[in-house]
């Protein structure tokens, strides 16, 4: 499997950052005990909420729920958070952001924008194979207002302007093939995290998994590359290059 991000150890080192900032800019210096306790309590409701969004979506979920699932009193929850929107906002932060910055550093040393723009989309979907409940949660938001507006969705959009300023690209609407491309990608997600859940029940080996996966992350970026007006054989080429090595300090 190729390096990805990990999920649980990128969102606990920004809500450590998160809480030692909120204190420095109070005026305070708290003991270290009482640092790490709000910490660990806001990873436990980020953790709780991440777990009930991916099943019910932002709107099925209530704060009770989030603090019963994070086993933390419900007048706890206002320490770290203003409203259920807040938690989310912070969520979603993390979802599409920090995968994002990181996608950004990987793709950093590479100057073709068809390249960038496949690395991007085999990285999203090997991750989405690894962490199912990550994977439901970018299904659910993937055409949202706010995965269009930040994170994936504007390196997107940022890519796709490059290429077609570049003229690597030739598509007839800029916006269209977005939103075409990131369909593509969602529905892809969705049928591995489908043949996944179907081959768990089935005796296959760790190796034979892992290599249908990266197989077909290629095959979904050649597709999406064939989107921006390449040809299938170049499209194809490019989708079974090597994977970048993260760079020296990367959340890998």
């Amino acid at each position: 499997m190729s390096n990805l991000p990990n999920s649980r150890a990128s969102r606990r080192q920004t809500v450590a950052t998160s809480v030692t900032s909120r204190e420095s800019v109070a005026g305070r210096s708290p003991s270290p005990r009482l640092t790490r306790r709000k910490r660990e309590t806001r990873i436990r409701l980020l953790d709780a909420a991440f777990g009930l969004v991916a099943e019910k979506g932002m709107d099925g979920v209530t704060i009770n729920e989030i603090t019963d699932a994070a086993d933390v009193g419900f007048g706890s929850f206002y320490n770290h958070f203003d409203s259920k929107e807040g938690i989310f906002a912070a969520l979603v932060e993390w979802l599409f952001e920090e995968f994002a910055n990181t996608l950004d550093r990987l793709a950093s040393g590479l100057s073709d924008t068809a390249e960038v723009i496949a690395v991007s989309v085999r990285h999203t979907l090997l991750r989405a194979c690894r962490e199912p409940v990550w994977g439901q949660l970018l299904i659910r938001e993937g055409l949202s207002t706010r995965a269009l507006s930040r994170g994936l969705g504007q390196r997107l959009l940022r890519d796709t302007g490059r290429g077609i300023s570049e003229r690597r690209f030739t598509v007839a609407d800029e916006l269209m093939c977005v939103i075409s491309v990131i369909g593509t990608v969602i529905a892809g997600i969705a049928a591995e995290l489908h043949f996944s859940a179907s081959s768990k029940r089935t005796v296959r080996t760790r190796k034979v998994l892992r290599c249908r996966e990266e197989k077909f992350a290629e095959s979904t970026a050649a597709i999406v590359l064939q989107a921006f007006g390449l040809k299938r054989v170049e499209a194809e080429k490019i989708a079974r290059r090597p994977l970048p090595a993260a760079p020296q300090g990367a959340t890998v």
